[in-house]
């Protein structure tokens, strides 16, 4: 379920959930970016960023989407992420596919709900682009997309909240990287909307 033609006819029949914002919501999105892998044929990748570090940021230092919120100036959530992509990692979407856009998620750090909303965007694009990451970011990190639906990937670290060791569930990348949180309720999402019986690793 993995192949980008799947993904594509999956995307296409997809009707996002979403929720009515009030007059206070802060709205955000983000860009799921997709490739195929170089080298490797019906191999699909998707892309992170590692956010960088900084005081105050709830998520700072995670790995996550390139995004960031609405602005004035956006059509919509679909092009506040593509222009935040282009602020963050220096990456053009406008030549790229769009497949469609993945059920709203609520911003909920270290278990606090907030009045905000993410809206995920799923890209297609091909080759292999270069990057000028601004300072936000420190680093993109593309990984192989079917191990993480496959479950290969899937792992947890203990983590202090509320000056208490927590456990939290998500996906190891390769370079050792941890997707939890926020982006890791997004790959679940993604990956359910791929396959209706998609099953969740065992969690902790």
């Amino acid at each position: 379920m993995h192949k980008l033609n799947f993904i594509r006819e999956r995307l296409a029949g997809h009707q996002p959930e979403t929720f009515d914002p009030t007059e206070t919501t802060r709205q955000a999105a983000v860009a799921v970016i997709l490739r195929p892998t170089p080298g490797r044929n019906n191999g699909t990748d998707i892309l992170f960023i590692k956010r960088a570090e900084k005081d105050g940021d709830p998520w700072s230092g995670h790995m996550a989407f390139p995004g960031g919120h609405l602005e004035p100036s956006d059509a919509d959530l679909q092009a506040a992420s593509m222009r935040e992509t282009h602020e963050e990692i220096g990456l053009d979407l406008s030549p790229a596919e769009y497949l469609g856009a993945l059920d709203q998620q609520r911003a909920m750090p270290r278990g606090r709900p907030l009045n905000m909303l993410i809206a995920p965007h799923v890209f297609m694009l091909d080759g292999d682009p270069l990057f000028d990451i601004n300072y936000e970011v420190a680093e993109v990190v593309w990984t192989d997309l079917a191990l993480l639906i496959s479950g290969e990937r899937h792992t947890w670290e203990t983590r202090p909240m509320a000056g208490q060791p927590t456990v939290f569930n998500g996906y190891r990348l390769e370079r050792g990287h941890f997707v939890w949180g926020l982006t890791y309720r997004m790959l679940k999402s993604f990956f359910a909307t791929l396959n209706p019986d998609w099953q969740p690793p065992p969690e902790r």
